[in-house]
């Protein structure tokens, strides 16, 4: 029976038969493409008549009607082989680079900046120098396998996210014609390592042991970078929300900080009150201001501070393994153990999730009152003042 242009747009996979050798051939993927079948000199010969999103039925059956004309009259069709060899040529011409950044072009619109740095840069240092000439065509999990082995277990984390942007590009030059078939790395781990437990722990500062530090880092001479991780610790935020900070966040008067959604990991925009001694370093900072909304803290007056700068700083200070980040656990150890504060005040301080959606949606209240005194009791602790 005769194919109907229904049954076309809603054929599944497989061959369906539409009468006189003319075929619609369905792909797993979706695609759909019409094949002229005839039997020649007692050779069964394959003739495709174009995509389906190019070709209509009737033009289908139009174009076989000639093909079968022209061969019954002895004109003998264009080889498709040659064809077929310039296309797999044309394929291999486009690099993995090349297709990874044409990746890239088409997706980062949608990137906030440090998605689109990290995303790009991860793939420059440490893939393309190992398949980046590569063509698009012949990468396979054991290509991909052998190019993050050097970096699976020692960074472990920025690995996994690689392979991640690796399978994107590989199904990026599927969908642009580059590769013949989609690709799954699922398989790769299987041939790499054990990594062992993937929860990240940051390494923390006892708490009895920060109001010390807070000390020394105010004594020693003042630099961008210690006066930023002193605003950290008062506030208990995380290194980008410090080091992106903008004056137009600030409300001196009011002393409150009001970060928006985009720069927060969360998405949700978060207000931090900001203490007394916070406030001191703030106002000394806005009067040497380069502009009302340029950076509270940055190189050279341009660009952010970098995550590693902190670290430097906190590396001087002869902190042992504590980090940055660690912080935050010291802000959550010391009130959970030297204050009466509900857990949900200092969960709300740090700005965490709800993961209970039932009681996220009922939960309305950000306990901003009982933040600011949360906050100064915590401040008063570093600064060593009795309660």
């Amino acid at each position: 029976m005769a194919l109907t242009a229904l049954q076309v747009t809603r054929a599944k996979t497989g061959t369906h038969v539409d009468g006189k050798g003319l075929l619609l051939q369905v792909k797993p993927t979706g695609a759909r493409n019409w094949l002229l079948r005839i039997q020649q000199s007692g050779r069964r010969r394959d003739f495709g008549l174009g995509s389906v999103d190019c070709v209509s039925l009737a033009e289908a059956r139009a174009a076989a009607a000639t093909l079968r004309a022209n061969i019954k009259r002895g004109f003998e069709p264009i080889d498709r082989e040659p064809r077929r060899a310039k296309t797999r040529a044309a394929k291999r011409a486009k690099t993995f680079e090349q297709a990874a950044r044409d990746c890239y072009e088409a997706l980062e619109a949608g990137w906030d900046d440090k998605r689109k740095r990290n995303w790009i840069t991860s793939l420059e240092n440490h893939i393309f120098p190992k398949i980046g000439k590569k063509p698009i065509d012949t990468i396979d999990s054991a290509l991909v396998r052998d190019a993050l082995a050097p970096i699976w277990l020692k960074i472990p984390d920025t690995a996994r996210r690689i392979l991640q942007r690796i399978s994107a590009v590989l199904d990026f030059a599927h969908i642009k014609g580059w590769r013949d078939s989609e690709t799954s790395l699922r398989t790769v781990s299987k041939g790499l390592p054990r990594q062992g437990d993937r929860s990240r722990h940051y390494d923390a500062m006892p708490y009895d042991q920060v109001p010390k530090l807070v000390q020394r880092l105010a004594e020693n001479p003042t630099t961008v970078g210690r006066d930023a991780l002193r605003l950290l610790i008062y506030t208990a935020v995380r290194s980008n929300e410090v080091r992106n900070a903008t004056w137009g966040e600030f409300d001196l008067e009011a002393g409150i900080w009001s970060i928006p959604a985009e720069r927060m990991k969360a998405r949700v925009a978060h207000s931090v009150p900001l203490s007394g001694p916070a406030l001191i370093l703030l106002k000394h900072y806005w009067r040497s201001r380069r502009s009302d909304d340029g950076l509270v803290f940055s190189a050279r007056g341009k660009t952010a501070l970098s995550d590693m700068t902190l670290t430097k700083v906190l590396r001087s200070m002869n902190t042992g393994t504590s980090t940055v980040h660690g912080f935050r656990s010291s802000f959550t150890d010391w009130s959970s153990e030297r204050t009466d504060v509900p857990k949900e005040v200092a969960d709300k301080a740090l700005a965490h999730v709800i993961p209970d959606r039932v009681e996220a949606a009922y939960r309305r209240t950000d306990f901003f009152d009982k933040r600011r005194k949360l906050m100064t009791l915590w401040t008063d602790f570093l600064h060593e003042k009795k309660p």
